[in-house]
């Protein structure tokens, strides 16, 4: 079993181990994607959002496990119907539709990047956060791409123009900007 090595951002600024601490760094977790979701130009068949900001910044933050379980809960919320995902919406049709596969992806992401994390401390300098933060991004596509063929029947060109080509820029406008937050953020915690 691999060692994890490194404390979190949220380790560090709340040290004390609790099961409070805990569930409320998770929900807080859910709480923050949900709201980023909320920022969307909606494009079809995938709308932009911030969310994946969110996801990635999740996962720094909390570390692998409850990076896991803040994404588990966010998905299990807009499953039973609350109206966490883009444009307010929140239903089990939603996860099985074209946006799925990057929905259920969530939760690997999230934790590959707070593994990334903990083992590495990668979330300390610029270059760091933002190779951590491309390996989510690599399994959000990994995941969303295939499904969103799937379930659309687009295949090729046509597959990568629907759910790739439009969010490259904006992915790596959000990865600069996790990239800047997150080391300011430790620069910060060592001046307290």
């Amino acid at each position: 079993m691999t060692q994890i090595t490194h404390p979190t951002l949220a380790r560090t600024l709340v040290p004390a181990n609790s099961l409070t601490r805990d569930l409320l760094l998770v929900a807080g977790g859910a709480i923050l994607v949900s709201l980023l979701a909320q920022v969307e130009v909606p494009l079809k068949p995938v709308p932009l959002t911030l969310q994946t900001l969110g996801v990635l910044l999740v996962g720094a933050a909390l570390g692998w496990k409850r990076a896991l379980a803040a994404l588990g809960l966010y998905l299990a919320a807009g499953a039973a119907g609350l109206p966490v995902f883009a444009g307010g919406s929140g239903s089990l049709a939603r996860i099985l539709g074209p946006s799925g596969g990057y929905l259920l992806s969530y939760p690997l992401a999230a934790a590959l990047v707070g593994f990334l994390v903990e083992r590495f401390a990668l979330d300390r300098r610029f270059l760091g956060t933002a190779l951590a933060m491309l390996a989510g991004s690599v399994v959000i596509y990994a995941l969303g791409l295939p499904w969103l063929g799937m379930v659309t029947g687009l295949k090729g060109q046509a597959l990568l123009n629907a759910g790739l080509t439009p969010f490259i820029i904006g992915d790596l406008l959000k990865l600069g900007l996790a990239a800047l937050l997150l080391p300011a953020a430790w620069t910060l915690t060592r001046k307290r």
